[in-house]
């Protein structure tokens, strides 16, 4: 029993309130992944593959940044909300015919990769700890 008095695992607890301070990150992270998302948008096919490569190590070290600034997997999940939001936007062309990303192999490798990567590190972020006084070491 921890040292609220509460059993069982995270998901059998009563569900909070954000605190306002949470919110405030969560919307950060949505925007700085949007920004990150049409940054690597930009630099993915010009400098390939370098450029590919320095997209999507920026977008995991968004990615696994958030997480662990939050502690949550939440701080993983609200950047890679705003990167996908953004690449998916930045992919549908215009009624003049304008677009961002061509139909070429670099553009797919940097969308399904990216995706790759959100997901590695949602699942992979730092999740919910126990207490010092549930972990039991030793005998």
């Amino acid at each position: 029993m921890s040292t609220t008095g509460q059993r069982g695992s995270m998901l059998a607890q009563p569900l909070t309130r954000p605190s306002a301070g949470r919110i405030a990150a969560g919307l950060g992270l949505f925007l700085l992944g949007a920004v990150v998302g049409a940054a690597g948008a930009l630099v993915q096919s010009g400098w390939f593959p370098l450029g590919l490569l320095l997209a999507l190590v920026g977008a995991a070290g968004l990615f696994l940044g958030g997480s662990r600034a939050t502690g949550t997997r939440a701080g993983a999940v609200a950047p890679a909300a705003g990167w996908l939001v953004a690449v998916i936007l930045l992919t549908a062309s215009r009624p003049e015919g304008d677009f961002l990303f061509g139909a070429g192999l670099v553009s797919y490798l940097f969308l399904l990769g990216g995706m790759a990567v959100a997901v590695m590190c949602a699942t992979l972020g730092q999740g919910r700890q126990p207490d010092a006084s549930d972990v039991r070491l030793g005998k």
